[in-house]
């Protein structure tokens, strides 16, 4: 079980990101994090990661302190060496994973790796990465953002692979603007919203997820298109 007790952090002190955050969440599941954007999901994951050192609190897996050896971290935004090719690039994790086989994962990916990265398109950088991601053997997987920038049959590649890690005993935590995809893919949802987990929800209650969300949005949306559409 991952459990985040009483977590604050904030880059100002006078602003406040995170506050008195709790959150348990289940081992070999899929987890997804959801909130608007600023709320701190991308914060929250370093923190879990330990990129970021939070002001107070604690986060344990399996009843001891996380270890950033235990966990293998997708970003939003992936970083490239220039003048390298896509095999370049994964034959740097292989020293971390002898078994991480290139060939076999690029039979899914399709990606041209012997091509240089500065040519590849923004869903071929984010399959690469998630690649790089993959030859982790850890027990955590963070993944910030997996699904932007690619096309449906890629999304669908990786949803069979989410599946694939829980069912050898992976715990993941995904983030996504794209509601649908957590809706077929995790086992719960949690909503980061006013510093703080406001609910999770098991799939059995996803719909009422949706609802919560967007019905604040919806109202406020609403009120605003009608002041400016008036006469």
């Amino acid at each position: 079980m991952l459990l985040i007790n009483n977590l604050e952090f904030s880059y100002k002190k006078e602003t406040e990101l995170i506050k008195n955050l709790e959150l348990k969440l289940n081992s070999n599941e899929i987890h997804g994090l959801v909130g608007l954007n600023g709320s701190g999901k991308t914060t929250l994951m370093n923190i879990i990661f330990g990129n970021i050192k939070p002001f107070s609190g604690e986060i344990l897996f399996n009843n001891t302190p996380v270890n950033k050896a235990d966990i293998a971290f997708l970003e939003t935004e992936n970083f490239f060496y220039s003048k390298i090719t896509g095999a370049e690039y994964l034959e740097i994790f292989k020293f971390s994973n002898k078994k991480f086989n290139i060939q076999a994962w690029n039979d899914i990916f399709k990606l041209p790796l012997n091509n240089l990265i500065e040519s590849y398109s923004t869903g071929m950088k984010k399959k690469l990465a998630i690649m790089s991601v993959l030859s982790f053997d850890k027990p955590i997987y963070l993944l910030d953002e997996p699904f932007n920038g690619i096309d449906l049959e890629t999304n669908q590649t990786i949803k069979n692979i989410l599946f694939k890690l829980k069912e050898h005993g992976k715990t993941l935590i995904i983030t996504s603007h794209i509601f649908e995809i957590l809706q077929t893919s995790c086992d719960t949802i949690s909503f980061l919203n006013n510093k703080k987990i406001e609910f999770t929800k098991r799939k059995e209650d996803f719909k009422e997820v949706e609802n919560d969300i967007f019905k604040t949005l919806n109202s406020d949306n609403q009120s605003n298109l009608s002041k400016l559409f008036e006469d």
